[in-house]
């Protein structure tokens, strides 16, 4: 199991970033695609005739679907990890901390909505290997926000404050699917409504952790 979510350096050669390219797209596509038919509705060959390749092509890059979905799953968690563990190296104090991680969550869930789908849904399709490793890094990058929590309140317990972390995480992942639906998940979305969507959704997930450290407000008189 890696114990880090830091990626390969990228290629330097021009059939390597080519190499590296068609991964990607062949990654994206398909996360597009589990998303809309589910793992069990799609097929090697719709994977490579999504990307313009034949289904045995998508072989030179992954030895199976579920290795497919195995990418797709552990290179986002990774990736979550790192950005998360980046925002906790460079901002000391734990407000701002948790803002930042907050930023990090709304920007993943406004450009990767299919991957929610897809990390929602087909986990149990995954190995039992690629399944441990993804949750272990998903317990990593909730241990990030649960620290900052912890910090600016520390007479809550960790039990309380997970799960007012992943609430957050529900919050923000479920709400780009009123932005984009199901049908549309491959459709590119206009940067201006994207960017319309960040600071609702950066400010609601702040007024839900807030409850958990901000002062109650107290009457002054007269009704409340």
């Amino acid at each position: 199991m890696p114990q880090t979510g830091s990626s390969p350096s990228p290629p330097t050669t021009v059939r390597g970033q080519a190499k590296a390219q068609r991964r990607e797209d062949l990654l994206a596509t398909s996360a597009t695609l589990f998303a809309e038919r589910g793992f069990t509705g799609v097929s090697i060959d719709d994977i490579g005739a999504a990307v313009g390749v034949s289904g045995p092509a998508v072989y030179r890059h992954f030895p199976s679907k579920q290795a497919v979905l195995g990418a797709i799953l552990l290179e986002v968690s990774a990736d979550l990890l790192d950005r998360g563990r980046e925002v906790v190296a460079r901002t000391p104090e734990p407000a701002r901390r948790l803002r930042a991680l907050i930023s990090v969550q709304v920007d993943f869930a406004l450009h990767r909505p299919a991957v929610i789908v897809v990390q929602d849904r087909e986990l149990p399709n995954l190995t039992e290997e690629d399944r441990r490793t993804v949750r272990a890094l998903q317990r990593d990058y909730v241990t990030l926000w649960v620290d900052a929590l912890r910090e600016l309140a520390p007479a809550r317990d960790v039990m309380e404050v997970t799960l007012r972390a992943q609430a957050v995480f529900g919050l923000v992942n479920s709400t780009p699917h009123s932005l984009r639906s199901a049908r549309r998940l491959r459709a590119p979305q206009e940067p201006g409504r994207l960017d319309a969507a960040r600071a609702p959704l950066e400010e609601m997930a702040w007024a839900a952790l807030r409850t958990a450290f901000a002062p109650t407000p107290t009457s002054t008189g007269g009704t409340p």
